[in-house]
This record gives C-alpha cells, structure tokens and sequence, in this order.
C-alpha cells in the first residue's frame, strides 16, 4: 500500500461557488417516481374494471386475462420510455445507472405481459368460437383490423428482450446493442395503433382514449427535447471542441473540451455527459464519459482507457474537433451526501469520478479520505494531481496497488476499510469502479455496519 497522508493545509479551504448548488442538483425522489409508476398501473386496472360490466364461461375468463395485460403491457411501455428519456429531474434523483435497472427489469416484465397477452386473447377468442388455437391465430391475423402491426410489434419487443439479455449483451459492442434499442420506438408505434383499433377499452370510451393518447404523446414529446433537440441546442450554444489530448498512463488519455458560457451547464463533479466527437468515424456514437476535473466555465475534461474501438479511437482526436455533448447526468454529486465526513472508493479507471469529487467536495481538512485500488502501480491515473489535491486539502490519499493473492490480503474487506478509517460508520462512501469491486464494497460497506443510504455510486455497465 502506498499511502499519502497530509497535515494542514497552506493554501485555500474549498467550499461551494453557490451555497444552494446541492438544493439545485436535488431530484425527484425514487420512492415518489415507484409510486407515481404503482399508481397508473393501478387506474390501468381500474380502467378495464369500468369498462367490463361482467364475465361469463372461461373463455371470457381468458380474454379478459389477455385485456388486463395488454393494457397493462401499453401503460409499462410509457414508463420503460420515459425512464430513458433523460429527463434531468429524474435523473438526477435517481441516477442513470439505477433508472437503467429499472428499465432493465420493466422490460423483462413488459415482455412477458405482451407475450401473455397475445396468448390469452388467442386462447380466450378459440375457447369462445370453438375452434382450435392455429385456426384461430389465423383469423385474428387476416381479419382483425392492425392485429399484424402488433405481431410484429410483439416480436420486435420479443427481440430486443433477447439482445438485452445479460449473456447477449456480453457478445456485443455497446453501440451495437444501442442501436438494436430504437427497435422499441417502432414497435411502440405499431402496437398504439392497434390498441385503439381493437382494443375494448378504448373503443367506445373517449376520456380513456384522450388520456391514453395524451400519455403516449407526452412520453414521445419528452424523447425528442430531451434526448434530440436540447443537444443541438446545447451544441449551438456552447461550441464545444477538443482542446487538447493528454497522454496519463498506457491506454489511458484525458480530453480537454473547450467551450462557450460552459457554466451555464450547471455541470458538477460527479456527473457525466454522453459525448459525440464529430469526426468520420466517430460522429455516430455517443458515449458517457464521467468529467475527471470539476467543471471550469469554459472547459471541461474527461479521461477514457482504451477499452474499446470508440474509446481507443479518442486518442488520435485533433485539437479543433467540434463535440456535441449531452448532459449533464447522474445522481453521485454533492446533493446525495449527508454526512460531514466522506470516504471515496475508486477502482481502476474508476478515479475519473472520484478524482473531480477529491478536488471539489466542500470539506474541512481530515474530513475527506481517498482509497484508490489498482492492480499494478503502473495502472494508477493522476498520481501527482492526486498528492497535489491531498497535500491542497489536507485530504487523506490511500493507493493500493498489488493483486489480492499477492498482497495475501483483501484491501478492500470490511475489516481493511475500518482499519483505513476507524470512523467509517460516520462517513459518506463514493465508489467508482468495475462492477465486481463496486459490489464487493458495498458488501463490505454493510458488513461495517455504515447505513445503505449513506452509500453512493454510479455504473455504465449495459
């Protein structure tokens, strides 16, 4: 372990620009949005319930089986778009990486409930007319009127189910499996046409289609501002390009992004934007890269390891390049701390995040304390801009670099963060890293008894 320790410090106490910057970063609250979520699914119910006077025999059972999750399958493809719309109170009170594990686990449910509807209105139609299951798929396909858009509505959504799949998503790149997503919009847009068309509920209930339609609307307003017009806008405004590329250790490069009025962003430490360098090759994609420097207000820096093709790409990025740059997002800021003591946890390139927290999070000296797990010393990014902040704030600076079964102990466990910092219960805890570290700290974090709540952190895992 190579540890920085520092005494006083002789130059300036950092504090906040704006004493209401934490109350401006704040968010809706997550158990407010579940509610919100719980509460239409509820009145979706209710609206089936209004309308179906009564149920006679199974097979009418079975149809109003395939109704309710049909209903229900249209009202959780509003909630799945609008979680990734990037709406910025959302996102910054719940975090990026915990909306897309909602969207995540609602889409492995909206797919179930469009399978199961289709199936149960099938069964439930063949039951009533007395014929077989084939026969009766037949006729719904041929005779029934947009039936054919929500098959293949259904099976895009089917689809894309699939390509999300944890061991699908290992076997391709990540602006493969982005693109695969937009797959969604046209099948939303297939199955909202025959949710009218045949759908009882909203046939002869015209409150319930102007309500319907208006939700679709709103959802589909909010991705093109949101994710579409403000970039442009932003772009527009601010004029961003690379600066510079700096080399900080094998594979690894920082960017300097230079712009207009860039404060009028209300960009903090912690944060992220998705950036798009508008070269040949690159102009496509647009990938999240959390800021390694806080904010200045006319620059910004990120730093990115060779992981990839984008991300090996950005270093051969040319000084001029223009760079449109969506955000900012995430939740791991300043407004999510509660405590006056903060322990920050960084793994690998990890530090990115963590090292904009070091440098900016307001704090008395002591109050802020830094571990910075790596394999190899060769594998440590701002080693001398990490002593500098330290020895600046009167930080506490802890590098621990050596695999685990060469160091013969886990630097991370729950006893090793408690040697590290005896008050670790008192403590605010920030961790950025590879998921497997990520969770193996917050393990540890809960084994040492510090309370989930004072637990914070971010990941871009897809």
């Amino acid at each position: 372990m190579t540890a920085v320790t520092t005494g006083r410090p002789d130059v300036r106490r950092i504090t906040p620009a704006d004493p209401s910057a934490a109350a401006e970063l704040a968010g809706v609250n997550p158990g407010a949005v579940l509610a919100a979520i719980a509460g239409g699914a509820i009145a979706t119910i209710a609206l089936w319930w209004h309308d179906t006077a009564s149920i006679h025999g199974l097979g009418d059972w079975l149809t109003n089986a395939g109704r309710i999750t049909g209903l229900l399958a249209g009202y959780a493809m509003v909630v799945l778009v609008a979680l990734m719309a990037r709406i910025p109170p959302l996102e910054r009170g719940i975090g990026a990486d915990r909306l897309a594990r909602w969207h995540a686990h609602g889409g492995r449910y909206s797919v179930s409930l469009v399978v199961a509807h289709g199936l149960l209105i099938i069964w439930g139609y063949s039951v009533t007319a007395h014929t077989d299951v084939v026969s009766q798929t037949s006729t719904l396909l041929v005779s029934y009127p947009d039936v054919l858009m929500a098959t293949v509505a259904g099976l895009l959504l089917l689809g894309v189910g699939i390509v999300s799949a944890r061991a699908a998503r290992r076997r391709m790149r990540y602006e493969t499996w982005y693109y695969l997503h937009f797959y969604t919009y046209l099948a939303i847009a297939l199955a909202f046409s025959h949710q009218f068309a045949t759908g009882a509920d909203f046939m002869t209930n015209a409150p319930a289609r102007l309500v319907w339609a208006a939700m679709y609307i709103a959802v589909g307003a909010a991705i093109l501002w949101y994710r579409f017009a403000v970039p442009l806008i932003q772009a527009s405004r601010h004029q961003m390009c690379v600066a510079a590329v700096q080399q900080e250790a094998p594979g690894v490069v920082s960017i300097v992004v230079s712009g207009r009025d860039l404060d009028r962003l209300r960009a903090t430490s912690g944060q992220f934007f998705r950036w798009r360098f508008l070269t040949r090759d690159l102009w496509w994609a647009a990938n999240p890269y959390s800021l390694s420097a806080a904010p200045r207000p006319n620059s910004l820096r990120i730093t990115v390891k060779d992981l990839g093709e984008h991300s090996a790409a950005l270093r051969r990025l040319r000084p001029g390049t223009r760079v449109v740059a969506e955000g900012p997002y995430g939740a791991m800021t300043v407004a999510r701390r509660t405590r006056r003591k903060v322990l920050l946890v960084a793994g690998g390139i990890g530090i990115t995040p963590i090292r904009a927290l070091f440098e900016s999070l307001p704090a008395e000296p002591a109050d802020i304390t830094l571990i910075y797990r790596v394999r190899h010393e060769a594998d440590v990014v701002f080693r001398d801009e990490l002593a500098a902040i330290a020895r600046q704030r009167g930080a506490r600076l802890l590098v621990v670099a050596g695999r685990r079964h060469d160091l013969g102990w886990d630097p991370l466990s729950a006893e090793a963060l408690a040697a590290a910092v005896p008050d670790i219960g008192q403590h605010d805890v920030y961790i950025c890293g590879p998921e497997p570290m990520t969770g193996a700290v917050r393990r540890a974090l809960r084994a040492a008894r510090v309370p989930r709540g004072r637990v914070h952190c971010e990941s871009f895992e897809f």
